[in-house]
């Protein structure tokens, strides 16, 4: 074989490989379902981590749309991702009502054929988990129907978009969207009502009220506090090895913040307090089940509101890191999730 046939070889070989690099990546746009509602997908893998937007919608002029964050393993092709901030929707109001909830999604990225793709896995409301969405079915397709400040790197992703500079300046984009404008308008103050002054009692002499004396009320417990607060999504964590590591850190000035610690509705730790060393606490994959819900309940605010923990997770040799926030109306939720196993 001539050199200029090697050549020539070695030019379709990489031509080739590059295409095939293409047809597998976890990147791209996705169509389908998930739950009985159309929805699609648009993934940018940046490290282990994912970024992009989703919609929801019933044709191109009625949806909701998502910034989504999530995780992709390239081993056990695992992928989980998260509704994690509304961006705009646009239609009728029954749609909106209907598909209000953030969600989250655990699939497998599957190729059963030749240039065809999938995600299949399940869904749930991004903040509980209890309340089941329905299976996650999506394909891999060419273009998606919605534009939006990802196709640029959709488009360019193998050519010079796939840096984390030109992706972390496409999610400061993303996730930082001009104020949405919904169908929901705040009504006018009514102008005040002018009132003419009291007019003075015929009789100014009143017996006195009787002394009262009140009690104040305990202060409640931790799990009083722990079931009576909202519980925000603050991280998707998945488990992929059978230890998993949790480092707890006070996120800003140490002023004093303690947490306590819940998983699946069961409280394992107390009186934690947050300093600049951190608090380690271990788990047990063969303990956990496939979806788990870890909430950080704020003990006190310290000097300095509200109770911020910065978390470490190490899964394996992943690490995983999340700011959690906690006050008197709301805890953290950090859902621990497995792989899907099909």
């Amino acid at each position: 074989m001539t050199l200029y046939r090697l050549f020539a070889a070695a030019i379709l070989l990489f031509i080739a490989s590059f295409y095939a690099l293409q047809a597998q990546t976890i990147t791209g746009a996705w169509r389908g379902k998930i739950g009985n509602v159309k929805a699609e997908l648009k993934l940018v893998k940046k490290g282990d981590s994912l970024l992009g937007t989703s919609y929801y919608y019933t044709s191109k002029n009625h949806y909701r749309r998502f910034a989504v964050r999530g995780y992709f393993d390239d081993v056990t092709n695992a992928v989980v991702w998260w509704d994690d901030v509304l961006l705009d929707g646009k239609g009728s109001d029954n749609f909106f009502a209907s598909n209000k909830d953030a969600l989250l999604s655990v699939a497998d990225f599957n190729c059963p054929g030749e240039n065809v793709m999938k995600l299949e896995g399940n869904s749930t409301e991004r903040d509980d988990r209890e309340q089941e969405k329905g299976i996650v079915q999506l394909q891999k397709i060419s273009r998606s129907a919605f534009s939006d400040e990802w196709d640029y790197v959709l488009e360019n992703y193998f050519v010079g978009a796939n840096t984390p500079s030109v992706i972390d300046s496409i999610a400061h984009l993303s996730f930082a969207p001009p104020p949405i404008e919904m169908a929901e308008k705040s009504t006018p103050a009514p102008a005040p009502v002018k009132t003419s002054p009291p007019v003075a009692p015929s009789v100014a002499i009143k017996s006195p009220s009787p002394v009262t004396t009140t009690t104040k009320p305990a202060d409640p417990s931790i799990e009083q506090k722990f079931t009576s607060r909202t519980k925000k999504l603050q991280t998707v964590i998945p488990i992929t090895a059978k230890k998993i590591e949790l480092r707890f850190y006070d996120n800003a000035q140490v002023d004093g913040d303690s947490i306590a610690l819940f998983l699946n509705n069961r409280m394992i730790y107390k009186n934690i307090r947050l300093t600049e060393q951190p608090y380690t606490i271990y788990l047990q994959a063969d303990d956990l089940q496939d979806d788990n819900e870890l909430v950080m309940v704020a003990e006190n605010l310290g000097s300095i509101p509200p109770n911020t923990a910065f978390m470490v997770a190490i899964v394996g040799n992943k690490r995983y890191e999340a700011r959690l926030f906690a006050n008197e109306g709301s805890s953290a939720l950090v859902r621990l999730v497995k792989q899907v196993e099909r």
